[in-house]
């Protein structure tokens, strides 16, 4: 959960790195978390009617939306690619396929043109 929060006060920062696990349990408890909404639209309000609960939802999906994708771009800058990158998603299945690759590839170690490794124990010293 300290990743989803992480992510969540860094919501509009597109600069900087983010590491691998950062970016998945984000994605993962936010998976969660959607479901739960759902599941709570379905009970509330049931199949098909529009109610508070669903207009919820809606706007938990464009809440959600800029920290994951500043939560993407600064995981592609910790591969060493640039945050345009994200865009090639918008090709069917192959650019969601090389985006996947992007984002299960291992950090740059040490330094690259966004910062330092959040990996390494020099930029963990200069955090705490």
């Amino acid at each position: 959960m300290s990743w989803f929060l992480m992510a969540w006060s860094r919501a509009a920062d597109f600069s900087g790195r983010s590491r691998r696990s950062e970016y998945w349990y984000y994605h993962l408890f936010n998976f969660f978390a959607g479901i739960v909404v759902c599941i709570l639209v379905y009970l509330f309000s049931g199949p098909g009617s529009m109610s508070p609960m669903a207009i919820f939802c809606g706007v938990y999906s464009l809440a959600s939306f800029v920290p994951s994708l500043s939560v993407t771009v600064r995981r592609l800058h910790d591969t060493g690619k640039s945050g345009w990158w994200y865009c090639i998603g918008f090709i069917p299945l192959l650019g969601a396929i090389i985006l996947l690759v992007f984002m299960v590839t291992d950090s740059d170690p040490g330094w690259n043109e966004y910062g330092h490794s959040p990996k390494s124990a020099e930029y963990a010293q200069n955090v705490i």
